[in-house]
C-alpha cells in the first residue's frame, strides 16, 4: 500500500476548511472549573458523610468521569487548540492532567513531539506494542504485551484499561531522559510538575481522610484510567506499523453517541487530530467530512465498542507491521487497512 505523509493530506484539506476551525476553542478552558467542581462537592460530600455508604461507589463513578473529562481538555490545550501563551498553555495543562499528575513537560515531549512526528514507527512511537523481534529480545516488552495488553480473549488484558495510562506515564516520566525524550534540567521539570500534582494529592488525602480518599482519588483514578485507555488504544493498536507517518493508515477515529462525544471533547477524532494536532477537536466533524470528500477509501472510522470487542479477540504483538500474532499460538490477524469495505466497517479480518 501507497503511505502518504501527513503533511500532504494537509497540504490537500487545509485550503478546504473554514479559517475558524484553526482558531483556538476558548470556551473549553471553562470545563476545566466545572469538572473540579463537581469532584470538590462530591469530595466534600463523602468525607463529611452526606452521602449514604451504598451510594460512595455511585460517586466515585462521577468523579472519575470528571477526571478523564479534565484531561481531554489538558491534553487539547498543551496542543494549542483551547488558548495561545505558553504560560496558559502549561496552567490549563497542568490542570487538565493533574488526576493522573502528568507532568506538561513530559507530555509535549512524549505525546506531542515523539508519538505525533513518529505515530506508529517500530522503534520510535512510545505508545505502540512491540514487534515480534522485540517481543522475543525484550522481557519489557513481553511483560507489556502479555500482561498490559487487551487482546487474545483474556481478562487480565482488562489490566491495561484500569491502570494503563498512569502506568505508562509513570514509565515515561523515570525512562525519559535516558530514551532521550527530555534533556536533563526539562527532566528535572518534568519532576517537579509531577511532585508538585502528587503534593495536591496527599494533601486531598490528609484532608478527607483515608477511607474517604479511597473513593475521591483511587477508585475514580482506575474509572478515569479506563476512559482514556478505551480511546487511546482504539486510536491506533487495531493499525498497522508504518514507516511514513500516514494517518489515514496508521489511525483510527472512534464514535460514540452524541452526548458522550461532547463530553469527552470529541476526542474519538482521531484521524483528525493527527492530521491536524493543533486545532481543536471540536472542528472534527468538518475535518472528517473533507477527509471522506477526498480520501473516501482511505479514511477509517468505527464505533468505540467494536473497536473495544476488536481488540480483546486480537493480539498485541506485530508479526510484520500488517499482521498481528498471539507469539504462543501462532495466530494471526491482519491489521486494519484502508480499502473498499461495507459502509461502516473499518475492521480487520477473522483470524488466519
Amino acid at each position: 500500500m501507497e503511505l502518504i505523509p501527513v503533511q500532504a493530506y494537509a497540504r490537500t484539506v487545509r485550503p478546504r476548511l473554514p479559517a475558524e476551525v484553526f482558531t483556538p476553542a476558548r470556551t473549553r478552558a471553562l470545563w476545566v472549573p466545572v469538572h473540579y467542581s463537581i469532584i470538590a462537592l462530591c469530595a466534600w460530600a463523602l468525607a463529611t458523610g452526606r452521602v449514604p455508604a451504598p451510594l460512595w461507589p455511585v460517586v466515585s463513578l462521577v468523579i472519575g468521569c470528571c477526571m478523564a473529562g479534565v484531561t481531554f481538555v489538558g491534553h487539547e490545550a498543551l496542543h494549542g487548540g483551547v488558548v495561545r501563551g505558553r504560560v496558559a498553555i502549561r496552567v490549563i495543562g497542568w490542570l487538565g492532567f493533574l488526576p493522573f499528575t502528568v507532568s506538561p513537560q513530559l507530555w509535549m515531549a512524549w505525546h506531542n513531539r515523539v508519538h505525533h512526528n513518529h505515530c506508529a514507527q517500530p522503534g520510535i512511537d512510545p505508545d505502540m506494542y512491540p514487534t515480534l523481534e522485540e517481543y522475543k529480545t525484550q522481557p519489557a516488552a513481553r511483560i507489556m504485551a502479555d500482561y498490559f495488553g487487551l487482546g487474545r480473549k483474556r481478562l487480565i488484558g482488562a489490566a491495561s484499561l484500569l491502570f494503563g495510562f498512569t502506568g505508562q506515564s509513570t514509565q515515561m516520566l523515570f525512562k525519559a531522559r535516558k530514551a532521550g525524550i527530555l534533556r536533563p534540567n526539562l527532566h528535572r521539570r518534568a519532576i517537579i510538575e509531577t511532585l508538585a500534582g502528587v503534593s495536591v494529592w496527599l494533601a486531598v488525602a490528609f484532608l478527607v481522610g483515608p477511607l474517604a480518599f479511597l473513593f475521591v482519588y483511587v477508585l475514580p483514578l482506575i474509572v478515569a484510567n479506563s476512559i482514556v485507555m478505551a480511546f487511546i488504544m482504539t486510536n491506533h493498536n487495531l493499525s498497522p506499523l508504518s514507516p511514513v507517518n500516514d494517518p489515514l493508515v496508521n489511525s483510527l477515529s472512534v464514535t460514540l453517541p452524541r452526548v458522550l462525544e461532547w463530553l469527552t471533547l470529541d476526542f474519538g477524532f482521531h484521524v483528525e487530530h493527527h492530521l491536524f494536532p493543533t486545532i481543536s477537536t471540536r472542528h472534527g466533524r468538518a475535518v472528517r467530512a473533507e477527509l471522506r470528500a477526498q480520501y473516501p477509501e482511505r479514511y477509517q472510522s468505527m464505533p468505540l465498542t467494536t473497536a473495544i470487542r476488536k481488540l480483546h479477540a486480537t493480539a498485541r504483538v506485530y508479526k510484520d507491521d500488517v499482521t498481528l500474532i498471539d507469539p504462543n499460538t501462532g495466530e494471526t490477524w491482519p491489521t486494519l487497512l484502508p480499502g473498499p469495505r461495507p459502509r461502516g466497517d473499518a475492521s480487520p479480518a477473522a483470524p488466519a
